[in-house]
């Protein structure tokens, strides 16, 4: 049977609508070069062939607003944290909805010769040296950061107030009982190409410092950083278990890892969250379906991205006063924390 333009959207997880502009060679569509190029090669793989069809002169004529996205971190890296990739969805989705062109991804983990400066504006995601930024495009009135506001009187920013997320896990575990909770976490790094220098002050290691010290409870052995991957977790986890003293609560900082931390807890016998609570951040969609669904704080990630999106057009647009926009958090509650 011959494949369909729906069995096309299907495989490459988009809609009919975007399989059909982008094989139909539409240049307004506001997808990434890798979508772009996923949805070619699922369509040759099944063997799919559209009717091309000629653009309006409406299309051929308008002048479209182009942006970049701009990342450190590999298509892999990428693809281990879902977070990211819904923050990149956001942007693609309201870029749509705003009939903004996206021509550009850049990855900077491995650096390539790139001028960005024919495009309107930039989206960087994640902690990147703005110098290293400017080495690519030096419009910095034209540059939204996400997850990061390296300068506020410079450029625009959307940020999550991880800050007071910590404080409602925590509050929240020592209003249940627990009063020994331990802490997972990444190392925070501001990159560069030359060196990556820690970021000391990521937010929720100083408010769980801060707040465990408030209630007398703060424990440097309890406290285990290593990188922002499901293994690393495990390993600290494992790591944690084998010291012994074991904290009847874990805080960790992203679901991705707590994933790695439940198993380690898993292989060595001990029931989550009948012998340790586990609550972590960002909500990814397979947070409820694990076992136990996981309590976690909600990040509205796809919001980031269609925010971002909004305060570069703005900016485009003719604003000039920089803006920082600070997203909430919403706790879950779940089944892998109780009291004690």
């Amino acid at each position: 049977m011959m494949a369909t333009i729906k069995d096309v959207a299907k495989e490459a997880n988009v809609s009919i609508s975007t399989v059909s502009r982008v094989l139909n060679g539409d240049e307004t569509i506001t997808v990434m070069d890798e979508t772009r190029q996923r949805i070619i090669e699922i369509a040759k793989k099944l063997n799919y062939s559209p009717t091309k069809r000629k653009k309006t002169k409406a299309v051929q004529e308008e002048k479209a607003t182009c942006i970049g996205v701009v990342l450190w971190g590999s298509k892999d890296d990428e693809m281990n944290d879902p977070y990211y990739l819904s923050i990149r969805e956001g942007i693609e989705n309201q870029c749509a909805e705003k009939q903004i062109v996206i021509t550009k991804l850049v990855r900077l983990k491995n650096k390539v010769e790139t001028d960005l400066n024919e495009l309107d504006g930039i989206i960087v995601i994640g902690r990147i040296d703005p110098n290293e930024i400017k080495s690519i495009y030096d419009k910095s009135q034209n540059i939204v950061y996400i997850n990061d506001s390296p300068d506020p009187n410079t450029f625009d920013s959307v940020v999550v107030d991880l800050e007071e997320a910590t404080k409602s896990i925590l509050k929240y575990l020592t209003e249940i009982g627990h009063k020994k909770i331990g802490f997972i976490a990444g190392a925070e790094f501001v990159q560069r190409f030359q060196s990556k220098e820690e970021y000391a002050s990521e937010a929720r290691i100083k408010a769980y410092q801060e707040f465990m010290t408030s209630i007398n409870g703060y424990d440097p052995e309890h406290v285990y950083i290593g990188d922002w991957t499901t293994y690393s977790a495990y390993e600290l986890m494992k790591k944690a278990i084998n010291k012994g003293n074991l904290p009847t609560a874990f805080f960790i900082a992203s679901d991705s890892m707590a994933i790695g931390a439940i198993r380690a807890l898993f292989e060595s016998g001990i029931h989550v969250p009948e012998e340790v609570s586990i609550v972590s951040v960002n909500d990814i969609e397979l947070a409820q379906f694990m076992t136990p669904p996981l309590s976690t704080v909600k990040i509205y990630s796809e919001q980031l991205g269609r925010t971002a999106v909004n305060l570069l057009a703005e900016r485009i647009e003719g604003r000039e006063i920089p803006l920082k926009v600070v997203v909430p958090t919403k706790l879950i509650i779940r089944n892998s924390s109780k009291s004690i």
